[in-house]
């Protein structure tokens, strides 16, 4: 999925891009989910940290599959923001790479009444530019979903 995500109407608060934090970000843009990985011991590490919070190493950005099982959700139903329709699904996935790896994201392009708790889900993106910076916010939807990046 390169960099043909659709724009998406402003109804995030995005973030400032930093240097521990722009692959996370803007990796959607090639269709990868970027993560830090410790150089020392392996353990992937999120949010985007300067070190590794287990033995200090160095962190490495990596790609990993984007497949992740729903660990937590709420189903949203009062507009928090008139540009964003409700219901919405706001969730904690667990990455299949690592055991504690957990991405809080929106479950996209589903019946929100269907989400439950371990179901398998795979990331899309939705595209923001900031300024001369384009954002890609990681959301997930069912593996089963074929519909592409979501543009809400």
């Amino acid at each position: 999925m390169p960099d043909d995500a659709p724009p998406a109407v402003p109804a995030r608060i995005l973030p400032a891009l930093t240097e521990h934090n722009r692959a996370f970000w803007t990796g959607g843009a090639d269709g990868r989910l970027l993560i830090g990985r410790c150089t020392g011991c392996a353990r992937w590490v999120h949010p985007p940290a300067a070190d590794c919070p287990e033995c200090d190493g160095a962190l490495a950005v990596q790609a990993v599959s984007g497949k992740a099982t729903v660990f937590s959700y709420t189903v949203n139903h009062q507009p928090f923001n008139p540009a964003v329709p409700v219901p919405y699904v706001v969730a904690i996935v667990e990455l299949v790479e690592q055991a504690d790896l957990r991405i809080a994201t929106n479950i996209v392009d589903c019946d929100p009444d269907s989400v439950r708790v371990g179901l398998p889900v795979e990331v899309r993106f939705e595209r923001h530019d900031v300024g001369e910076d384009a954002v890609y916010v990681p959301l997930f939807a069912p593996v089963s979903s074929r519909q592409g990046p979501s543009a809400r």
